[in-house]
């Protein structure tokens, strides 16, 4: 077995994982919290918005994904333009695979852990002259810290596991885009059983560990 060709989808799925983790993490903080805190007309559509890549073959969002940020596309001509480089068939791409499909979890998690705050606590510390920042980060976020840790590790393993969006708009290109999921898909279709179980046990590793400090928290 060549090390490097084991390591290589390894190292690009971690990164890809806690880049579009760390990403998620933060939008999901914000959308989430203001979601839980709003009532208007609309919000079960947005919010089913937010939900749909959960639903949704992950086929469709890599081909959705391909053409909002493709070449031919205005949000893909201004990226070239600003990185002097397209985003598609990028690692890069992957990161905005990841982020896509892992959304509806980080946000569901949040979202309950927002709920589930006191909203007396909340105004406790409004009435003795806390702003909404100071409530937000020393009262909030503590009450919420279960459900913040666990949407991030939930996230991290949803990037790392994703396959189908990532193949459609980041491609399969050895060393640069090629994640485990994909690289366990080539080894399979080219009948090289070896490196397939050898990714398929340290993707199945890395995921039990995930979850398995997801349950404790």
């Amino acid at each position: 077995m060549n090390l490097q060709e084991f390591w290589l989808p390894i190292r690009l799925s971690l990164q890809v994982a806690l880049l579009s983790s760390i990403a998620v993490f933060l939008i999901g903080i914000a959308v989430a919290w203001w979601m839980s805190r709003r009532k208007f007309k609309g919000k079960i559509i947005i919010e089913t918005v937010f939900m749909l890549p959960l639903v949704l073959p992950p086929t469709v969002v890599g081909f959705l994904l391909l053409v909002m940020l493709g070449r031919r596309s205005w949000i893909g001509e201004w990226i070239e333009w600003l990185f002097a480089a397209p985003i598609v068939f990028s690692w890069w791409a992957a990161v905005v695979a990841s982020i896509v499909v892992s959304f509806p979890l980080v946000y569901q998690t949040m979202k309950v852990g927002f709920a589930s705050v006191d909203r007396d606590l909340e105004d406790a510390g409004r009435s003795i002259g806390a702003n909404e920042w100071a409530v937000f980060r020393y009262i909030t976020l503590p009450l919420t810290s279960r459900s913040l840790i666990s949407a991030f590790i939930l996230g991290f393993a949803r990037g790392l596991g994703e396959f189908g969006a990532t193949l459609m708009i980041a491609g399969n290109i050895p060393g640069k885009t090629q994640t485990i999921p994909t690289a366990i898909y080539v080894a399979v279709d080219s009948g090289n059983t070896a490196m397939a179980w050898a990714w398929t046990f340290a993707i199945i590793a890395i995921s039990f560990m995930l979850l398995l400090i997801s349950r404790q928290k």
